[in-house]
Formats: C-alpha cells, sequence, structure tokens
C-alpha cells in the first residue's frame, strides 16, 4: 500500500506540471456531450462501424476495414446494450473469443484453442499496457477491472500479434482501450443489483481552464459465489473496489495522457482459502509531431500487484515498463518503427505445498521492432514486420511476419497472412515447486526430492508458424460479414514429464490447430440490427516418443471446444425502448468432459428521461445452472441471474 501511495504521489505530480504547462486556448477539442444522450442503433449505421478506426493492428490508426487480420471490435454500445456487470462477461460478445466461468469471477478465456484456468497464449492490454503476469504468462480475471462506461472500444485480434506486441501474443490480442477525458465530461452514477451481483460505480469529469480535461471515478462490486457441481450452498463470493483518474490535453500537434488506478478486493469460496489481491498503477502517453510526416509516442507505465492465498503463498509483482514509437511516411510506404525495456521485480513468500526457487527474481525484456507496409499497387498492400525481443529465459526472440490485402472491389478484401511468435517462458515453467503434502513440514530445495512438480531447467519458448487466410465484405450498406481460415503448427509446447521423485516441465509437446471465423452483421430496417458469429476448430496436439506427459493429471492441459456460435438481437422497440438478445452455443468438452450448452441472455432498458436510463437483464436463462469449465469434482456452475441496473448522466 506504501508503493501504491507513491504511485499516486507521483500522478498526482505529473498532473499538476501539465496543468502548468499546458498554454490556455489549446483545448481537447469538443468533448462528447453525455448528458441526456443514449446509445442507439440509430447513433451507428453499418458504414459508420466499418469506419471505425483501429490501433491494435499496426500501433498506429488505420479503418477497420482495411485492416488484414482477422479483428473484431466490441463497440461502447455494443457494451452498454450487453447488460454485462464484468469484462469476461462483455468478452463474449467477441465472437472469435472462448470464455468460460471455472469459478466465482475466474474464467477461461482463449482464442483459436488452448484454453485452461492458465490459458498463456492470450496477450491482454489495457490501453497500451500489458496487464498478463509473469508468474504464468496470463491474467487473473478477476483482478481486472474499468468502468465499463468508459471503454471506447475493445479491439480483439485473432491470431498472432508478436511483431507489434512481443512474446506471448500468439493466439490473440486483446486490447481495452478507454474513453478520453474529454469524451466523459459530467457526472455519471451507475448502480446494478440482484440476487447475485450488486455493486456500482460514480465518475465526474472537468475541462480546465488550461485546456486539459481530467476525469476522476471510483466503483464498488461484490458477487456471490457459484455452487460446485453436486454439493449444496455456496458460501464466499468476491468483492473488489477500485478507483482511479485520467487526464487528457491536446495543443500545438502534441498530445499528453496521463491515467492511473488503484484497486483491492478478495475472493472467498466455500472449497478454497481466502484470495486477497491488490494493485495500483500509473500510466503516461506522449505524443507529438515532428517534421514532415512523422509522428513520435513515448509510453511509459508502472505496475505494481499483490496476491496472498491464505496457506498457498503471497505473491508480489513491481513492473515499469519505457517505449519509443516513430510513424512515418514515406512515398509509398507507412513506416512503424521502435523499441522498450522492462524491468520486473516478482517475489513469492513460499507457503507449505505452492513454492518457487529461487523465490525471487528480477526479470529484463528489452525489444526492437520495424513494420512496413508499402502500396505495391492502388489496390494491392503489403506489409513486412520483424520483432527482436531479449527475455531473462531464453535470450533473443525473432517473431517476423508478412501480410498481404488485395481490395478487389469496392467494400471488399481479401487478405493473406504468414507469421511466427512465441511464448516465452514464465516463472512457473522454470522455478515452480509444487511440494507433496506429506513433506510440507520440510519445504522443497533446489536439487530436492521432495516435490510433486516442478519447473524445467531447460525450459525453452513455444513456437507456432500461423497461416491465415481472410475476407471482408460490405456488399450492400446493411450487410456486412468477415471470414478468416487459419493453420497454427505449435512446437516445443509444455509437458509435465514424470520422473524418479516428482515430474518436470518439459517441451517434448507439438500441436496443429484449423479452423473458421465467420461473423456477419445485418440491419433489415432501421432501429433493428442482426449479428451471427461462429468459431469451427479442431486442436490436435501430441508428445515426442520419449514423453509420459502428465498435464491431464493436473488439469494443465488444454480443453476446447470444436465449435460455438452466437446470435444477437438489437432492437428499438419504440422511442427510449430498447431489447437485447444474444444466444450462444459452446459444443462439449472433451477432456475433462464436459456436455455442450446453449444459453440465453437478454436486457431490456427505457430511456425513462434525458440522462437516466433504467434496466432489467437476465443472464443463463435457459438452464437454472449449467457447467462450463473444469473437471467434475472441482468446478462451478453457471447460473441463472436477473439483475436490474440504473445510469444517470448530469
Amino acid at each position: 500500500m506504501a508503493t501504491m501511495s507513491r504511485f499516486f504521489q507521483l500522478a498526482c505530480v505529473v498532473a499538476a506540471l501539465t496543468m502548468l504547462h499546458a498554454r490556455g486556448g489549446h483545448a481537447a477539442g469538443q468533448a462528447a456531450d453525455e448528458v441526456g444522450s443514449a446509445l442507439t442503433l440509430q447513433d451507428y449505421t453499418l458504414e459508420q462501424l466499418s469506419d471505425i478506426v483501429v490501433t491494435s493492428i499496426a500501433r498506429q490508426p488505420g479503418r477497420l476495414s482495411s485492416a488484414p487480420a482477422s479483428v473484431y471490435v466490441i463497440s461502447a454500445a455494443d457494451i452498454a446494450r450487453s447488460g454485462a456487470a464484468t469484462l469476461p462477461e462483455v468478452l463474449r460478445l467477441a465472437p472469435n473469443l472462448q470464455v468460460a466461468l471455472a469459478s466465482t469471477q475466474e474464467y477461461a478465456v482463449s482464442a483459436r484453442g488452448f484454453s485452461s484456468q492458465l490459458a498463456n497464449k492470450l496477450l491482454v492490454l489495457v490501453d497500451g499496457r500489458s496487464v498478463y503476469s509473469p508468474l504464468f504468462s496470463g491474467v487473473f480475471w478477476e483482478a481486472l477491472d474499468v468502468v465499463l462506461a468508459d471503454v471506447e472500444r475493445i479491439e480483439v485480434i485473432g491470431g498472432p500479434g508478436g511483431t507489434i506486441w512481443g512474446t506471448n501474443a500468439v493466439n490473440g490480442v486483446i486490447n481495452i482501450i478507454t474513453r478520453s477525458a474529454a469524451a466523459t465530461q459530467g457526472s455519471l452514477v451507475v448502480a446494478h443489483g440482484g440476487p447475485r451481483y450488486a455493486g456500482g460505480a460514480v465518475r465526474h469529469g472537468k475541462r480546465l481552464a488550461n485546456g486539459a480535461h481530467v476525469r476522476v471515478y471510483g466503483k464498488r462490486d461484490e458477487a456471490s459465489a457459484a455452487p460446485f457441481e453436486g454439493m449444496g450452498g455456496r458460501g464466499g463470493g468476491v468483492g473488489r473496489r477500485q478507483a482511479g483518474f485520467r487526464l487528457d490535453w491536446e495543443g500545438a500537434g502534441q498530445a499528453l495522457q496521463v491515467s492511473g488506478d488503484m484497486h483491492a478486493g478478495a475472493l472467498r469460496q466455500n472449497r478454497e482459502p481466502r484470495t486477497a489481491f491488490s494493485g495500483a498503477n500509473l500510466v503516461a502517453r506522449f505524443d507529438t509531431r515532428l517534421a514532415g510526416d512523422t509522428a513520435l509516442r513515448l509510453q511509459a507505465w508502472v505496475d505494481e500487484e499483490r496476491r496472498t492465498q491464505r496457506g498457498v503463498g503471497r505473491h508480489g509483482l513491481d513492473m515499469a515498463d519505457l517505449e519509443a514509437q516513430l510513424a512515418t511516411q514515406l512515398g509509398r510506404h507507412a513506416l512503424t518503427w521502435g523499441g522498450g525495456y522492462r524491468h520486473a521485480r516478482d517475489h513469492f513468500e513460499d507457503g507449505p505445498v505452492l513454492q518457487f526457487v529461487p523465490t525471487g527474481r528480477r526479470l529484463r525484456w528489452a525489444n526492437l521492432f520495424v513494420q512496413d507496409e508499402v502500396a505495391l499497387t492502388p489496390a494491392l498492400r503489403a506489409t513486412a514486420g520483424l520483432r527482436l525481443e531479449h527475455n531473462d529465459y531464453t535470450g533473443m526472440e525473432t517473431l517476423p511476419n508478412l501480410r498481404l490485402a488485395w481490395d478487389h472491389a469496392p467494400g471488399a478484401m481479401l487478405w493473406a497472412a504468414a507469421s511466427r511468435t512465441v511464448r516465452a517462458p514464465a516463472r512457473f515453467d522454470r522455478d515452480l515447486r509444487l511440494a507433496d503434502v506429506a513433506d510440507a513440514a520440510a519445504p522443497a530445495t533446489p536439487g530436492s526430492a521432495r516435490y510433486l512438480v516442478a519447473g524445467g531447467p531447460d525450459m525453452a519458448s513455444e513456437t507456432a508458424r500461423v497461416l491465415e487466410l481472410g475476407y471482408r465484405a460490405q456488399p450492400r450498406g446493411a450487410l456486412s460479414y468477415a471470414a478468416t481460415l487459419f493453420y497454427s503448427d505449435y512446437a516445443r509446447l509444455r509437458t509435465l514429464e514424470p520422473q524418479p521423485g516428482g515430474a518436470v516441465f518439459r517441451n517434448l509437446g507439438h500441436g496443429r490447430a484449423r479452423g473458421l471465423e465467420l461473423w456477419g452483421s445485418w440491419q433489415p430496417m432501421r432501429g433493428w440490427r442482426l449479428f451471427a458469429g461462429a468459431v469451427w476448430q479442431d486442436i490436435a496436439t501430441g508428445v515426442a516418443p520419449s514423453s509420459t506427459d502428465a498435464s491431464a493429471r493436473l488439469g494443465l492441459a488444454p480443453n476446447d471446444p470444436r465449435s460455438y456460435w452466437q446470435l444477437r438481437s438489437s432492437h428499438e422497440l419504440a422511442a427510449g425502448l430498447a431489447a437485447d438478445l444474444m444466444l450462444r452455443r459452446v459444443a462439449r468438452l472433451p477432456q475433462p468432459a464436459l456436455p455442450g450448452y446453449h444459453e440465453l441472455d437478454t436486457r431490456i432498458a427505457w430511456q425513462a428521461r434525458p440522462g437516466l436510463e433504467l434496466a432489467v437483464s437476465g443472464h443463463n436463462l435457459l438452464h437454472a445452472r449449467h457447467p462450463e469449465f473444469g473437471a467434475a469434482d472441482m468446478r462451478q456452475l453457471a447460473e441463472r441471474s436477473v439483475f436490474a441496473s440504473v445510469t444517470l448522466r448530469f
């Protein structure tokens, strides 16, 4: 907590300097007036949606309709109309993501397979800040939160993003982009409640005399625990509180953004020890125009995370990141290049079973990247990129990619891509020691045989070579669709190899994934939009002849459905009255075996008066409860839930 206080003292200093040096009269532009506004279908035509600007493909703005990648954008309107109360539930809107509830507020989120609670092939960012944990190369979803009303969009990329974003962007990238302070002026109060969920958020935005805009917010949420399959009662739950700010200033071809958040919460379950988590972060970004068409971006962030699980251990992580990027136009070439450095101090206070050797590490990552998009002809574009990234475990990694895009007709584009990406080892892979309960009084030490599972000292990076072929079109103003075929070849996948005295992680696995991602949107009439999305995938893994892999017995093996799909309807029933439905289907999971299921989510919202919206949302309405992920004796059940919400803007 002392470190959190230092973070926010630094934030106040940066904000004060910004206000002192910002020159009056350079306003950040017209702020979007939220007072009395409602997100309606009439606000977004399909033509406007196809012109959405995305930044996650090339690290600079580009139109979604011309992006040579499998990218889906969850808009602010989609989020508002979904009725979702948590970020993972919002991610269900992306047709190229598989989201499964594993336990109370703990999710398995994946793209293109390899789903597990310790999924490690999906990179997640918030405003460009990586939120993955170097402890296991994944995300603690219960500890990640934002004010959903302040999210501008979520860009979800299916497929590798390593050239742009680095290691761990193997199967996809989720970039959560929040709105500028200039677009969130005035006050907002959101409250929701029901039998299982209760919470709310308050936010206030203001324009300063020197042209800068600032907002501050606070939020709190509580959710009761889902029951375990085959057991009565529930007990426990999760509680979370968070506060933060954002400041934006623009003037004379320059822009500065400073934001910070701090959070604390606890996860309580009736069959597991209490887990407490907390953290804070501070992000600063500066953009300026140089001579010619060159743009410079400097970004720095610091992040602190703490996690304590009673009877298991205590984890602490402090990270700092510095990055520079230049983008310029040289004739037919759009060139982006830059580099960055990240430093982390990771420490684990061992418990009687879960241990790390050594208990603490200082980790460093350094990278250089370049990407060039060249117009070969007016209708044909090629993109070539390369990233060199160094980490402490495996040294230098090379992440290249090549993309071609052909605008063969107005509103239609065919694209293809070839990429190589890696998943670098985490502390879980190298330093883990899972002690035998019988020997808990005598903790494992390096070289000791008293452990069940140990990290492999020779664990190398997992690699993937990926081929993609995609098509995106909008043949009519009321219809748009996109399709992507993909093939991924994986090498050096992590396996768990039994040996005398325990089992050790090694790289004796291999695999391949192939499939089709397809989605489309149709607006048959004004005020009514239909959406459909589906993924068909075939994930196959194997091991070397010398392997006796035991990953499945410990629940570390991936578990993926052959298909999943969704249908959505958004309808303006009358002036100020809107209804949204989402029907989704997930096929069965093979191991551990879990039956497939259908579910229905719905929301009805009434704009009682300008600035006041009342809504009722229902989730999982087709079944009282159903399992979505995990072994039969460990998994919790997703339940039918109904809750009401009130949104007030003034």
